[in-house]
């Protein structure tokens, strides 16, 4: 299960990426925590970049 949020997460990010029209996502990182007995959370957080074209 909690590959699958990850997952979901990693997906939630990369989709606010495309709205940000970014080109991709750096330093990605994974953060979970409980939240409650049998309760956690997965956040997904990196920088969206967009290339310089010259």
């Amino acid at each position: 299960m909690l590959n699958e949020a990850r997952s979901v997460a990693q997906s939630r990010m990369v989709h606010q990426a495309r709205l940000l029209e970014a080109d991709g996502v750096i330093n990605v990182r994974f953060s979970t925590s409980t939240i409650a007995p049998g309760v956690s959370e997965i956040l997904a957080y990196g920088t969206a970049v967009q290339l310089a074209m010259e």
